[in-house]
């Protein structure tokens, strides 16, 4: 049976051809300034959020399919955002490279690209319109695989937040000495959402030295607790602050807790 992973990197496989073509040719800019989250996570003492901006997603279908995309990230940064995470997938999530490449002209926080990358000319263009991360997910790819896309992204000077889901993943991104690791706590197969995982894997990514973020499923104080007390230096929001009745008033309940759930 096809997973809804499977279909979306099928579905990728055919858009990098197009990709290719069109950046054919193309001299991607050299970005002088550098907006690193991990020096950020080194220095902060509460938990950092990494806000994210997305449309429609395949487990909730369309959300704010209209939401201006530079409004909503001068709203994340101003309730205290960290960083922020762009959707750049179409098909499944109804984002693009326009929306990353008018995040970026928002604000001036570090930007994640965030997407099914499995070739480096996504890692390419990602860097073109301003991202300063890229996201790698472990399921998505062989390890070989894994640790060429990690090697070129940092070449091209972006940093890496590399996404796993179990413990053979968790092992494989460690083996990596990938210094930042997002434990998902989706299921990209079944999509569905379990925040044990990241209590489950979490206190071991720490042990090993990397910055852990903790992914999906996070929608109040409570969930928020659960994952710093597992070790999480920052979390990634996009669904309830996309879904906000109130942005300030989550943002706030979420923001300041202290690592390691103090």
């Amino acid at each position: 049976m096809t997973s809804i992973l499977d279909a979306i990197l099928a579905e990728k496989r055919k858009q990098i051809v197009k990709l290719k073509e069109n950046m054919t040719g193309v001299q991607i800019p050299v970005q002088h300034k550098k907006r690193s989250f991990i020096k950020r996570l080194q220095k902060e003492e509460h938990l950092s959020i990494i806000a994210e901006f997305k449309r429609a997603s395949p487990s909730k279908g369309d959300m704010n399919v209209n939401m201006n995309v530079q409004n909503q990230a001068l709203n994340y940064v101003h309730f205290g955002a960290a960083a922020i995470s762009i959707l750049t997938d179409t098909p499944f999530f109804k984002g693009s490279f326009s929306d990353l490449a008018a995040g970026r002209e928002a604000v001036d926080v570090p930007i994640l690209c965030k997407d099914f990358i499995i070739d480096e000319v996504q890692i390419s263009k990602a860097k073109m319109v301003g991202a300063d991360l890229i996201l790698l997910i472990v399921a998505a790819l062989e390890q070989s695989r894994l640790l060429e896309l990690s090697h070129f992204a940092m070449e091209q000077g972006l940093e890496v937040l590399m996404e796993v889901h179990n413990e053979a993943e968790m092992e494989i991104a460690l083996k990596s000495r990938a210094k930042l690791i997002g434990v998902n706590n989706r299921d990209l197969k079944s999509f569905k959402v379990d925040l044990s995982i990241t209590e489950t894997l979490g206190p071991i990514i720490r042990k090993e030295g990397a910055f852990l973020i903790s992914e999906s499923g996070i929608k109040s104080f409570e969930d928020v607790q659960r994952v710093t007390a597992a070790g999480a230096n920052g979390i990634l929001v996009g669904g309830a602050f996309m879904e906000a009745d109130n942005l300030e008033e989550l943002f706030k309940e979420m923001k300041h807790v202290h690592i390691g759930g103090d």
